[in-house]
């Protein structure tokens, strides 16, 4: 149900238990899901997409990393739009001996990417960015002009991780 776009809420209620017995078996799900194996050798898409936890006032950003070929989601990291936050998604991709990486104009990505792989091209995130357009659909508490927002950084991971492996 959180794959097709359901709230804490609806779920509850569809399923007829309470939210918080929602959320314990969303974060009990999510933490046997573990992240997908990185291929070798493939090129790769990091982008950054803004929500919110808490509040409208609260930003933080989700860090993706889309395999291009099967445009699947190889690493995700949700944070303060640091350095740090990139480090945790762009490392993986360095360990793989990726072939290239794409990324938008962001300056963090200069000094954390090496620049044999590195690639800055008009494009070149666009299946990214589609992804990220997709989510926003699917996931009201990512969506821009909403009332829906994560209230927790947990639970936002966990929702993701069934979202995106699950």
């Amino acid at each position: 149900m959180t794959k097709e776009g359901l709230g804490i809420r609806s779920i509850a209620r569809v399923l007829q238990i309470s939210p918080i017995t929602l959320l314990k078996r969303i974060l009990s799900i999510a933490k046997k899901i573990k992240s997908p194996l990185i291929v070798m050798g493939k090129e790769y898409e990091v982008d950054e997409l803004c929500t919110y936890v808490g509040n409208k006032n609260k930003k933080i950003w989700l860090v993706c990393a889309l395999e291009r070929q099967t445009r699947d989601i190889v690493r995700f990291n949700i944070g303060k739009r640091t350095n740090h936050t990139l480090k945790r998604v762009t490392e993986s991709l360095h360990l793989s001996q990726a072939k290239n990486i794409y990324t938008d104009r962001l300056p963090g990505y200069k000094t954390l990417i090496e620049n044999k792989v590195h690639k800055v091209v008009r494009y070149g995130t666009n299946h990214l960015e589609r992804f990220h357009l997709t989510l926003r659909t699917h996931l009201k508490r990512l969506n821009r002009r909403s009332i829906c927002f994560s209230k927790s950084v947990a639970i936002l991971t966990a929702v993701l991780k069934i979202y995106l492996w699950g």
